[in-house]
This record gives structure tokens, C-alpha cells and sequence, in this order.
């Protein structure tokens, strides 16, 4: 049961199998054929024909699909809620027996956004004194989507900026919030500057993240109002940090990244200036809910250790703010 190809024999009378389960379940998320069955790396008529077999089985339709919209019918709200966590109690059972029988080894893929700063290698280090046996290979996350490499396997556990409210996703340990600064061109009016005031954003096109990011996390990487309620306009929409960095480089806008990565990227042409008034930048560990193996539980433990002495301790106004407005 370890890729999207695994299956079991016959389940109960009805003859269930694994791989009907695991196609309704990402199908109820999906809501749509054909990015199930990308997926799971399967055709939209397989996705078809898996979701026919097991509504055949259960005796009852459990998706209504229509020219226009797909969405689960009653029923089949009522059979996701409850197949969920036994679904996903089975992979974990499976997964944590196959690593006991060989401990925690082989290839953990760790994707990351921005920086991979002293904080997220610090942890990998930490990962690989405590498991020597395990081998990581990092991977960069484009900026203007987050979840999909998490989603399709690519990588077992991704630092993610935050907010993370995705229902198949699993936010689990946060480093600790950086403050935020504008890059701006050396030939913006603001560029000699100090400081700058959120409220001043609303001079200042703020240059976000291109879809597939959903919309809750573009707006949070480059709001649209500021914290008094005044609008900030929206400047281009960019795929990569790099590509955004060029562009605040031309002065076609502003964009908001947290001092690690802005003093990583540093660029002649490029000023970064500290803005006050928007909540710090906060990265969080993630992982797909569906594989939690133990490496990824090993990797997070090293994250936590990490981030216990290098993040302030509980009641530290940094430590209590909460994460948003983040690049």
C-alpha cells in the first residue's frame, strides 16, 4: 500500500477494494474528474470506472455529476466522513508496521519555499545525526503553488509559509515568526526609508503569488486591504521569488518577504525596508494526512527539537502572534 497503485483483496460481501476507496476519497476533495485522476495518476474514464464499481457495490449513488459541477450526494457526505479516518488508520497501520521491520531509512524528500535558511537545515541536520540510515533530498516549492508537490508525492514533508488551512493537509510544528520587509526599487520614492507603515501600501502595488495557490493564501502573501481597511493595489502575479524580485527590480510593485529571505536574496538594484504594522512571517511544517510514515514523523520530531531553542519561549509577543500576511 505504498503509491497510489496499492490494493487490497475483497472487503466485507460487497468485494470493496482499496483502490475504489482511495479514488472517492481524493474525488471528494478534487471534485473533479480529471484532476483525480492526475492524481492518481490514473485516466479520467479509470476514475469513471472505479467510482461505478464501488457506487455498485454500496447500492446507492454517492456523487452526482452533471455537464457543469460534480458534488458528493448526501450519502456520499455521510460515507467520506466516516471512511476518512478508518482509511487513513489503515495506511498508518501498514506504513508504521512496514518501518518496524526496517526501522526508519531510505530517501525523505523535503520541500521548502523561499530560503532553505539556517533554521530548516539545522533541522535536517538534526534528522540525519538521529537517523543515519535515512538520506534527504531537498527540493525547492515554486511560490505560486504550495500544496501540490505535498499532494502528488513529490515531497513527504514541506516548510510551507503560512496560513495552511487545507483539509488533506497537516500543519505540525512553526519556526518562529520573522519580521516582514517590503523590496522595493532602489528607484522608489520609499526606497531611502527607515521604515514603512502598512497603511502606506495603499501607493504601493503589492506584487503576489500566481494561482495555483488558492485565494486565502495569495491574499495572505500580499493583502489587499491594510489593517486600517484602506485598499492596496494588486500588482503583477508571479510563479517564482525570483521572477518577483525581477520585477520589483523593474519597479512594477513591491513585495513583502520575511528578513531571512530578503537578506538571503539580497540584490543591488533591490532595497528591502523594514514595514511595520502587518503580523510576522511564519513557516510551518506540513505533511499530506495519508502518509504519515515514520520518517515524516522523525523529520517533524527533529523540526520540534530545533525549533524549542531557537524559538522564544511561551508569552513571548513573538511567540504568541499569530501567523498571517506572510511572503
Amino acid at each position: 500500500m505504498s503509491g497510489p497503485t496499492a490494493r487490497t483483496g475483497p472487503i466485507g460481501a460487497g468485494g470493496l477494494e482499496l483502490r475504489e476507496l482511495e479514488c472517492f476519497l481524493v474525488l471528494s476533495e478534487e471534485l473533479h474528474f480529471g484532476r483525480t485522476g492526475t492524481r492518481l495518476y490514473v485516466s479520467q474514464s479509470r476514475v469513471s470506472q472505479l467510482l461505478r464499481s464501488l457506487e455498485s457495490r454500496i447500492g446507492a449513488r454517492l456523487v452526482d455529476r452533471t455537464c457543469r459541477r460534480v458534488r458528493l450526494t448526501p450519502l456520499g457526505e455521510e460515507f467520506r466522513a466516516s471512511l476518512r479516518p478508518a482509511y487513513d488508520a489503515l495506511r498508518a497501520t501498514v506504513e508504521s508496521a512496514r518501518t518496524a521491520a526496517r526501522g526508519v531509512e531510505g530517501r525523505l524528500a523535503v520541500g521548502f519555499q523561499g530560503t532553505a535558511d539556517d533554521r530548516i537545515m539545522q533541522a535536517i541536520d538534526t534528522f540525519h545525526a538521529q537517523h543515519p540510515r535515512c538520506t534527504t533530498e531537498i527540493v525547492e516549492i515554486p511560490l505560486c503553488d504550495p500544496f501540490s508537490a505535498l499532494r502528488s508525492g513529490a515531497v513527504d514533508v514541506a516548510v510551507l509559509l503560512l496560513p495552511v488551512t487545507e483539509p488533506d493537509l497537516v500543519l505540525g510544528p512553526v519556526f518562529s515568526s520573522q519580521p516582514l520587509t517590503v523590496a522595493l526599487s532602489v528607484r522608489h520614492p520609499l526606497a531611502s526609508r527607515t521604515a514603512v507603515d502598512a497603511e502606506e501600501l495603499t501607493a504601493l502595488p503589492l506584487i503576489s503569488p500566481d494561482e495555483p495557490a488558492p485565494p486565502y493564501w495569495r491574499t495572505a502573501q500580499a493583502p489587499t486591504t491594510t489593517p486600517g481597511g484602506l485598499p492596496i493595489p494588486a500588482g503583477p502575479r508571479v510563479s517564482t521569488l525570483q521572477e518577483g524580485l525581477t520585477l520589483t527590480a523593474a519597479d512594477r510593485g513591491g513585495m513583502l518577504l520575511c528578513r531571512p529571505t530578503a537578506d538571503y536574496h539580497g540584490r543591488r538594484d533591490v532595497v528591502f525596508v523594514p514595514i511595520t504594522g502587518l503580523r510576522e512571517s511564519a513557516l510551518g511544517v506540513v505533511h499530506h494526512a495519508a502518509r504519515e510514515t515514520a520518517r515524516v514523523r522523525a523529520f517533524t520530531a527533529a523540526v520540534r527539537a530545533v525549533t524549542a531553542v531557537t524559538s522564544p519561549p511561551a508569552g513571548h509577543p513573538e511567540r504568541a502572534s499569530a501567523p498571517g500576511n506572510v511572503t
